[in-house]
């Protein structure tokens, strides 16, 4: 098969396409062929030697595909040959197949056109168990969504207003902003031009936001605590910022608040197990009606890895990046 590899760490010019070993349905496994697959921030760092794969996955970035089951092994029932799905990966999604763990794979609904399911495994999983699961948010109140027009952002907003949550979101231009509105965002604040925690508190009688979603960290998460409300809970998704955090421990007891650092992609499989059936269950029925829906911004053929990867690193993108086979 063909597939994206990349020889050697460093920038967008080391990814190749090369033709490798096929991959082999293990037990409870499936074999998907691949008809796209999501470009994600965690790929720019594995290919930049910062992010690598966790222990027996597969060295080929990309961690959420869409296609049609070729093969699936002995004892597996939950999935079919031919059947139209999507998968969360550890690694190998920038290739024509992929061989996964069949707990670990949804359904593309009706609604969704195949090539854009790629961009829903790793964004629906990461804000469910992120948001709803560690954060807890409930109808009525408020989430704060640092970066709201990137992949994770886009995702947020429709499904915290899908289940009555209000949403804030930063973001860095008004077109983004724009996106974010009519997704359902209703606190639209500039980072560039204004100051999150002023804005946030401004529009919310200094109540602040009830659970914040930041992937930036460093110098956000001090001021993630001064724009918490009380009781709040602070979810750590990445740290785009690549600085450490200062911590005013005072004023988060203060706020009764609560910070969770967390990562997807190391956790066991039945951990991701546990992360899809919650996701197939609660946030699936939303995609499947079309109150919620993957926001493309872009797709790339594979041979253009490159140019996909250098368009997010260009952080111009509203939505999505997929790659097709």
């Amino acid at each position: 098969m063909r597939a994206c590899v990349y020889e050697g760490a460093g920038d967008a010019s080391v990814l190749n396409i090369r033709t490798v070993d096929d991959p082999v349905a293990g037990p409870g496994q499936v074999l998907i062929d691949v008809v796209a697959a999501g470009v994600n921030r965690a790929d720019l760092g594995q290919r930049q030697g910062s992010y690598p794969p966790p222990p027996g996955a597969s060295l080929l970035p990309g961690l959420e595909v869409s296609g049609v089951v070729r093969e699936v092994a002995p004892g597996v029932t939950s999935v079919r040959v031919g059947d139209r799905v999507c998968a969360l990966l550890a690694g190998g999604g920038y290739a024509e197949r992929v061989a996964v763990d069949a707990r670990h794979v949804l359904p593309v609904p009706a609604t969704v056109d195949l090539v854009d399911a790629a961009g829903l495994p790793e964004a629906v999983a990461t804000v469910w168990y992120n948001v709803f699961q560690r954060g807890r948010l409930a109808p009525g109140e408020l989430l704060l969504v640092h970066g709201g027009s990137s992949g994770i952002g886009t995702m947020a907003i429709q499904l915290a207003a899908a289940r009555g949550s209000s949403v804030a979101v930063t973001a860095g231009s008004r077109a983004k902003l724009d996106a974010c509105a009519g997704l359902g965002a209703g606190i639209l604040i500039d980072y560039r031009e204004q100051d999150f925690v002023a804005e946030l508190l401004a529009a919310t009688g200094d109540a602040g936001a009830d659970v914040v979603l930041d992937a930036i960290a460093g110098p956000y998460v001090e001021r993630d605590i001064a724009a918490l409300a009380t009781g709040g809970r602070i979810v750590l998704i990445g740290s785009q910022s690549g600085q450490d955090a200062f911590l005013p421990v005072g004023r988060l007891m203060a706020k009764r608040g609560q910070i969770h650092g967390t990562t997807l992609r190391a956790q066991s499989a039945d951990a991701k197990a546990a992360i899809i059936a919650a996701v197939r269950a609660d946030a699936w029925p939303l995609l499947e009606s079309g109150a919620v829906r993957p926001v493309i911004d872009s797709r790339f053929p594979l041979e253009r890895a490159a140019d996909a990867q250098r368009r997010m690193e260009g952080s111009e993108h509203i939505g999505k990046i997929l790659l097709t086979m």
